[in-house]
């Protein structure tokens, strides 16, 4: 099973930017699809962003929940073997424990909503916690 390790959380005021760090400890993890979920307190986890690939397996695409498009960004550095949630215009209701996920089972599966499902996952990170003040 692969290792995941989340860093980057923090405490930071309403309207302002983070950027969370997953990194993975696989050799094959550019193949992978990842993820980004959430889970504030007495809450279910939520799907927050996926990056995978095209219908042809030519490049990456990304897919995020209706709450967070337009203010994150999902990115992954191959070389690095990290996957990264920029976090701009951040709001109360963004804080939560996030958490990085991976599905080692799939080679280079298409980007869709099928990721917003964390069955679709079978390795996941411990959680950073990010909270936003008003």
């Amino acid at each position: 099973q692969v290792q995941l390790v989340e860093s980057g959380g923090g405490l930071v005021q309403a309207g302002g930017s983070l950027r969370l760090s997953c990194v993975a400890s696989v050799r094959t993890f550019s193949n992978f699809a990842m993820g980004w979920f959430r889970q504030a307190p007495g809450k279910e986890r939520e799907f927050v962003a996926t990056i995978g690939w095209s219908d042809d397996s030519t490049y990456y695409r990304t897919y995020y929940a209706d709450s967070v498009r337009g203010r994150f960004t999902i990115s992954r550095d191959n070389a690095k073997n990290t996957v990264y949630l920029r976090m701009n215009s951040l709001k109360p209701e963004d804080t939560a424990v996030y958490y990085c996920a991976a599905d080692t089972r799939s080679w280079r599966p298409a980007a869709t909503s099928n990721y917003s499902n964390r069955e679709k996952y079978n390795s996941w990170g411990q959680g950073t916690q990010v909270n936003v003040s008003s």
